[in-house]
């Protein structure tokens, strides 16, 4: 799933590319992806882009006349930039192609989510907070409001795993399971921590970890076209995604903890005193 670096890396590369242009159509390849039907979708056309931004993992294409397309990627979705888009009629089938997008130029981008499972998730609004899901979201932690004391107010609110915490979009905006990953390795912190447990020099540290990771992923994947973001991504993974191979600290094993429907890697030399965790599915942690 694209997470706040790469969320942010696209709103600033559609915002380089699509500010000023006007909209000339805007076409549905999948209809269960779009959640509002007033305004209607047609409304954005005529209109000229004049921002796009983020909130947390969701995009925001601003036009004239206070319209802004709003969507969210998910898991498996994707923004397809094109300096010259596709004119042909979208028909919606069973295509990935979920929404096309076209400016006065000639350029365009495409919206595709693949797979069986489609999450992503487009609304059309005249105010970013009508979209229930941006409206509960919690503070940035690239933005001015997530200090230390914030994150110790956080911590300290409920006794939760530090990965719970990080990943909830409710409590932080912006992190998925692979950067919560990566700060907690960077912290030399367990992901099953308990929140409570950290003391005043825990939270000062993890504050800190996580601006460093995030802004470090962000400074690479600015200035990169669209379609370079996920593998840039994964390159500069450390321990997501790498179950199995050496750690690039301190070469131990990166070990991976699996649940229902996602898994965490973590390396034990580095986070976890050299203990592996248990399989969640089936048993506590080790002691």
């Amino acid at each position: 799933m694209p997470e706040l670096p790469e969320v942010e890396a696209l709103a600033r590369f559609l915002a380089g590319r699509a500010s000023g242009r006007t909209v000339t159509s805007v076409a549905v390849g999948d209809i269960s992806a779009l959640k509002t039907a007033v305004p209607p979708l047609d409304a954005l056309v005529g209109r000229a882009v004049v921002g796009v931004t983020r909130h947390g993992k969701w995009l925001d294409l601003a036009v004239d006349g206070g319209l802004h397309l709003v969507w969210h990627l998910s898991r498996a979705g994707w923004v397809r930039w094109s300096d010259q888009a596709p004119t042909t009629p979208v028909r919606p089938g069973r295509s990935p192609l979920a929404l096309r997008v076209r400016f006065d130029d000639g350029a365009g981008f495409d919206l595709t989510e693949y797979g069986t499972r489609k999450r992503l998730a487009v609304h059309v609004v005249t105010d970013p907070a009508a979209v229930p899901m941006v409206a509960s979201l919690g503070v940035d932690p690239l933005g001015p409001h997530f200090t230390v004391a914030r994150l110790a107010e956080l911590a300290a609110a409920r006794n939760q795993q530090v990965k719970g915490l990080l990943r909830d979009q409710r409590q932080i905006a912006g992190i998925g399971n692979a950067y919560s990953d990566e700060i907690l390795h960077a912290a030399q912190m367990s992901p099953f921590t308990l929140s409570r447990s950290l003391d005043a020099a825990a939270v000062a540290r993890l504050h800190a970890v996580v601006r460093e990771v995030l802004t470090g992923a962000l400074d690479s994947a600015s200035g990169r076209p669209a379609a370079e973001l996920k593998d840039a991504k994964r390159r500069g993974m450390q321990v997501h995604g790498r179950a199995g191979l050496a750690c690039p600290v301190c070469g131990d094993t990166v070990r991976e903890v699996s649940f229902a429907d996602s898994a965490l890697q973590y390396c034990p030399t580095c986070q976890t005193g050299g203990h592996p965790l248990a399989d969640r599915r089936m048993s506590r942690l080790l002691r």
